[in-house]
């Protein structure tokens, strides 16, 4: 005999651009949203009985009807709306999750002013997960995705576990690159998305900076720690910094010196270094 176990269902890769006209000046938002149901579908997998699912063509025109009428300025709080909205229309539903990610527009700058109507896009994501359900406040996660880092100086690898396998030389002084991804829990239910994300962002970049690394390891710890020192919003990150590896050129064959200046970018292999930090 066979059991349904869990079930969710509903509508993905909804994409969303938004055009905020404020006088003279405008704002743009570009997001692709994810919507996640579960609840008392059962019928509809078993049966074939679909008296209870709402299409999800029809959460694909939620999303732009209330992106219409919406005053929300984060897609935390977008997030938040629609999975609020979703829940209160459809009682059969007992859990709503919605994902944003979004790609960042910022004005460009021309001849040092802001300008009001012109973009230009950040190579990062930005992202949200927003859970809801009929008990409790609603959970939200938010992240940073794709956040390219570099550090010339500063960081070293040395000390570390040797064997018969071991090559890698002993360095004070290496080049650090990373693509950050990071992801962090807000523990209270509706704080100033907008003006925390900000925070979040410039307290990693910061850290990382100025950081005196003797790691991967060492670094991503130190940005985690110094961001729940600083916000105290978040209860706690995850962070995901790959090592890419930026080698030195042989220069000698032809005559030349190479004093840390010449190097050779590579993304794979790359080392893999993660962690969740969280408030004692």
């Amino acid at each position: 005999m066979a059991k349904l176990a869990e079930n969710r269902y509903g509508k993905s890769r909804v994409r969303l651009a938004k055009v905020r006209r404020e006088d003279d000046r405008h704002e743009v938002d570009e997001w692709t949203v994810e919507i996640l149901l579960s609840g008392e579908f059962a019928a509809c997998f078993v049966a074939g009985d679909n008296r209870s699912i709402l299409p999800t063509d029809t959460m694909k025109n939620t999303v732009y009807a209330l992106a219409r009428t919406s005053a929300a300025r984060s897609i935390e709080a977008f997030a938040g709306e629609l999975a609020g909205f979703l829940l209160e229309r459809n009682p059969q539903v007992s859990r709503a999750e919605v994902g944003i990610v979004e790609a960042p527009w910022r004005h460009l700058e021309v001849a040092g002013a802001s300008h009001p109507t012109a973009f230009v896009k950040l190579a990062e994501t930005w992202s949200t997960q927003v859970t809801a359900t009929r008990s409790g406040p609603p959970s939200v996660v938010s992240g940073i995705e794709a956040l390219s880092l570099l550090r010339t100086a500063g960081s070293g690898f040395e000390g570390f576990l040797r064997d018969p396998y071991t090559t890698l030389p002993e360095t004070t002084d290496r080049l650090f690159g990373t693509s950050l991804t990071a992801r962090w829990t807000y523990g209270s239910p509706a704080p100033a998305f907008s003006e925390l994300r900000p925070r979040v962002r410039e307290t990693l970049l910061a850290t990382f900076a100025g950081h005196e690394s003797r790691s991967v390891q060492h670094t991503l710890y130190a940005m985690g720690a110094e961001l729940l020192a600083r916000v105290p919003e978040v209860s706690e990150i995850e962070l995901r910094m790959p090592n890419k590896h930026y080698l030195p050129v042989d220069l000698s064959r032809f005559g030349q010196d190479n004093p840390g200046e010449i190097f050779v970018a590579t993304d794979e292999p790359h080392g893999s270094i993660e962690a969740r930090i969280c408030r004692e």
